[in-house]
Order: structure tokens, then sequence, then C-alpha cells
């Protein structure tokens, strides 16, 4: 059961990547860019988590929790300076 598991996160976070390169190639705005930053992270984060699953060692969750807290940051200011961006 949780070899499929395993399977099926990675094969998730593998087509979330491919989605998200077509999206940073092709998109037309800087928020679509960041948008596909945001999925890249959040494909990092199954990854790591995949990876706590397969070898049972949390470390990989550490790793997990502080990707999500450093995206979320860079996500914000990001978004802060297309914002501003378009005023200047």
């Amino acid at each position: 059961m949780t070899d499929w598991t395993i399977l099926l996160l990675v094969l998730a976070a593998l087509l979330a990547t491919g989605l998200a390169s077509w999206r940073m190639v092709r998109g037309p705005q800087h928020a679509d860019r960041i948008v596909a930053l945001d999925i890249f992270l959040a494909a990092a984060v199954a990854l790591c988590v995949a990876a706590a699953l397969a070898t049972a060692r949390t470390v990989f969750l550490d790793v997990a929790i502080g990707l999500a807290l450093v995206g979320f940051v860079a996500t914000v200011g990001w978004a802060r300076l297309v914002d501003q961006g378009g005023r200047s």
C-alpha cells in the first residue's frame, strides 16, 4: 500500500513540475511565472514527503517544513514586487 502511495505522490509531483515548466515558458504575465515557481516549491515539498515515506526518516519532513516556510515568504515577496512594479 505504501509503495503505491509513494509512486502516486512522485508521479503527481512530476506532472505538476511539467505543467509548471510549461507555464513558466508560456506565461504571458509575471504573476503566472510566480505561481509556476510556487508549484515547483509544492512539488519539492511533495518529493520530500515521498522521501520521508520511502526511507522512514523524519529528517525529510523537517526539510519539507523549511521549504514550505521559505517558499511562503518568497511568494509573498514576489507578489508584492509584482504589485508595486505596476505602479512605478
